[in-house]
């Protein structure tokens, strides 16, 4: 996750994405509503659970980056990203999902990717401001991470995605 600008962060994004439909792209119903256990997520949940955050941390992206841009500070694209955040995100963990991101289990995974095309596209209008603004300074707290940068966030997105697509692939293996 150590990535040297913003259009490596955006580019890393869209593999994983790429890498979520294609783990998906063939699985039948009877797979995607499969509970591996009494109170986990199916694969549909985790789907679901995605998108709700990525559009709460595309949410996020606006204020940070509003706030920077308000100070007037220019960036050379340049990925800031503290060593802080790259040890905490290399510990593997399950964390609980506050309630806001949880998924209710009535979005169908063509409403949750519809969502994260949606959401996508809006990321992609940010991205100028990601590339040109100064936002190492202008931050916003994660419950776990602590305070993070924009820039911290939008890696942060990815490996969000990366680390459900991988447990996805587990859930499929307990399905064949």
């Amino acid at each position: 996750m150590k990535y040297q600008t913003i259009s490596e962060i955006f580019d890393a994004n869209e593999n994983i994405r790429a890498k979520l439909r294609e783990t998906i792209s063939n699985l039948n119903d009877e797979q995607l509503k499969f509970m591996p256990a009494d109170g986990e997520w199916t694969i549909t949940h985790i789907v679901e659970h995605i998108a709700l955050v990525e559009s709460g941390i595309t949410g996020v992206f606006g204020k940070i980056l509003a706030e920077a841009q308000s100070k007037g500070g220019k960036s050379d694209g340049t990925a800031k990203i503290s060593d802080d955040f790259l040890a905490k995100a290399s510990v593997p963990r399950k964390l609980q999902a506050p309630e806001r991101v949880r998924p209710t289990g009535t979005v169908t995974i063509e409403e949750s990717f519809a969502k994260m095309n949606e959401t996508r596209q809006k990321l992609e209008k940010l991205r100028p401001l990601f590339e040109t603004v100064e936002c190492s300074e202008f931050k916003f707290p994660h419950p776990y991470f602590g305070d993070l940068t924009a820039h911290e966030w939008l890696a942060l997105l990815g490996g969000h995605e990366a680390r459900h697509t991988r447990q996805i692939e587990r859930i499929i293996r307990q399905t064949q």
